[in-house]
């Protein structure tokens, strides 16, 4: 009775935030994106037959704040090695982001989405959300959250996503 509940819960909360009842799975297309970024216009569509490791984040999360120094990590091992890291930032607010990326240096390409329209189509559900895209377009993993012992598994997974071997 409690997991009906809860679902039936989350189901009506999903409604009212106007978001997908189901969110992106894997094997699903990942849906594109058109946002403005700090160096131009970043699509997803720009990356067609590259993996893709999509973060969404906002200035305002703990675990956001943790995963930048990683995210920096994991673009310069594997950026020559075929990876691109794109964050979307979903603050309502430019200078919070801004403020944030003061305070936490990018080395990978960031967008904007002020609207909220990014993680509604991708179902985002909490921050932050992280997404890998396979060359194929497809989504390869959907991971929510950020802990230092995940670390380990989520480079597991970009490994695979770039056919690398241990």
């Amino acid at each position: 009775m409690k997991k009906t509940y809860g679902r039936v819960a989350a189901l009506a909360l999903t409604a009212m935030l106007g978001l997908p009842a189901i969110a992106v799975e894997v094997g699903q297309p990942a849906p594109d994106f058109d946002l403005p970024g700090g160096k131009g216009a970043v699509k997803l569509s720009d990356y067609k037959g590259k993996v893709v490791y999509v973060d969404f984040w906002a200035s305002w999360c703990g675990p956001c704040k943790q995963s930048f120094p990683w995210m920096n990590d994991m673009q310069t091992r594997y950026g020559g090695k075929g990876l691109n890291l794109v964050a979307v930032n979903v603050d309502q607010k430019p200078e919070d982001a801004k403020t944030f990326l003061n305070d936490n240096a990018a080395k990978f390409t960031v967008a904007f989405d002020q609207g909220g329209k990014t993680p509604k189509a991708y179902a985002i559900k909490g921050m932050p959300t992280s997404v890998l895209i396979g060359a194929d377009g497809k989504v390869l993993m959907v991971h929510n959250g950020f802990k230092d012992e995940q670390r380990g598994e989520l480079e597991k997974q970009i490994k695979q996503a770039l056919n690398l071997k241990d």
